[in-house]
């Protein structure tokens, strides 16, 4: 698996591994296993036991087309449906906990997820599917066409995690926190308050980090009471822990 490296907005570099290509195969074939469960099952309650054939079967060709057509939507936007309502996972990805997500960091959008959508019928039902795994093996990013075009990627959410990737800190019981505005931020503010941190600290990035204790003053309104960046944010990340989990 290759890392891919999303940089945000505010230019900061956030890791990731990008899922494999088996993978996301694994996780179409979940899909499609969710497609014909589908097919079969309501095909055979619908047009079977519920008489449906029966009434449209004397209908001219374009007519029972057009009702097969209908039955099988939910088939056809499966992927779109459900990538747009579960924030880049279909059922399968979910279950493989791979996600689509934006390479320039933002949330992909239900454009992005037409787009890739669209760009199914050359990457999947051309050629078998041998267009898009070709563009996935080739691309830096492990990327098919649809991916390219979007600006998306699909990456991994099994990394192993400790406690430097996450938002928790390391603070004692006696711990007495400074910024009670600090719970206006949310779990994702503070993630990338921490990721922005961690790499403006390893980096000696004095610039970014007085640019990230700037912008979360002006998000929650507090008035650092630390004339050192560095020690501002790390007491915002420490209080922003104490008030969650005493909350």
């Amino acid at each position: 698996m290759s890392e891919l490296q999303i940089n945000t907005t505010q230019n900061v570099n956030i890791m990731f591994t990008a899922a494999s290509v088996g993978e996301r195969i694994l996780a179409y074939g979940i899909d499609l296993l969710i497609k014909v469960a589908y097919v079969t099952t309501f095909g055979y309650l619908i047009f079977n036991l519920g008489g449906l054939w029966e009434v449209i079967s004397p209908l001219d060709n374009w007519s029972i087309g057009a009702v097969i057509i209908l039955f099988l939507l939910p088939v056809i936007f499966y992927t779109l449906t459900f990538e747009s309502l579960l924030e880049g996972q279909t059922l399968g990805k979910k279950a493989l906990k791979l996600k689509v997500v934006k390479i320039d960091g933002y949330q992909a959008s239900f454009p992005d997820y037409v787009v890739r959508w669209f760009f199914r019928i050359i990457d999947i039902n051309m050629m078998s599917g041998l267009i898009g795994l070709i563009s996935i093996i080739v691309s830096s990013k492990s990327q098919r066409l649809g991916d390219i075009t979007a600006g998306t990627a699909v990456i991994t959410l099994k990394d192993k995690v400790t406690i430097n990737h996450t938002i928790l800190e390391n603070i004692g019981n006696d711990y007495k926190p400074t910024y009670p505005d600090v719970i206006r931020l949310s779990d994702n503010d503070a993630r990338i308050i921490k990721e922005t941190y961690e790499t403006a600290r390893k980096a000696q990035d004095y610039k970014t980090m007085l640019k990230l204790k700037e912008k979360i003053e002006e998000v929650t309104g507090i008035k650092s009471v630390h004339d050192n960046s560095h020690t501002f944010v790390k007491t915002v990340l420490r209080d922003y822990n104490y008030y969650t989990q005493h909350m």
